[in-house]
């Protein structure tokens, strides 16, 4: 079976005028995306930045739920975080989850844009339970990954879409969404809703 890795990107991100940004790191953010990565089992969560000052703000916040007062007031807490690593970049993040898993990872993209996805959630779901490559899934902050980042993927996931047109989910939000999708129980009650 295939190791998963997650990874949000603060840069290369557009902003909402189509500019290449670095994003704000958000305490939400690297609490949920834990959360929801240590339910479905994710090896590892890289919050990735190139701005030091941000690595250290969140090297303080994973500090004060791992071994601070945070560590014996809510267990659950630095038990999630306890995945949580924090790169400079895409390519160093790449070199820790090839160090740790032993082969380079599959790149994965997921945007609210994907136009044209080349790998749907079941055949992801197939990928990680025959493969043996590590899976590295990036998620970006924003107005969300550069195209630059999206063409370095191995593949492309589809778009989480609602019912109407208004499209904006939180990042932390599609990714609880994009995980359940691949590593969530699913049972004959679920199929037969489907």
């Amino acid at each position: 079976m295939a190791l998963l890795y997650v990874a949000l990107l603060h840069f290369p991100v557009y902003d909402k005028n189509g500019q290449v940004v670095t994003s704000a790191v958000t305490n939400m953010d690297i609490h949920d995306i834990a959360r929801s990565g240590r339910t479905f089992g994710v090896r590892r969560f890289y919050v990735v930045t190139p701005v030091h000052a941000l690595r250290e703000l969140a090297g303080r916040i994973l500090e004060h739920w791992e071994t601070g007062h945070g560590a014996a007031y809510n267990r659950t807490r630095k038990d999630a975080l306890e995945i949580v690593r924090l790169t400079e970049d895409l390519d160093r993040t790449i070199i820790d989850v090839e160090h740790d898993a032993g082969a380079p990872p599959l790149l994965l993209v997921t945007s609210a844009r994907t136009q044209q996805p080349t790998l749907g959630y079941d055949g992801l779901r197939r990928m990680m339970h025959d493969g043996d490559r590590p899976l590295l899934v990036l998620f970006g902050t924003g107005w969300g990954l550069t195209e630059e980042i999206i063409g370095r993927a191995d593949h492309r996931l589809p778009a989480i879409t609602g019912v109407g047109p208004y499209n904006h989910l939180s990042v932390r939000t599609a990714a609880a969404i994009v995980l359940d999708r691949v590593c969530g129980a699913r049972d004959k009650a679920e199929e037969a809703c489907t």
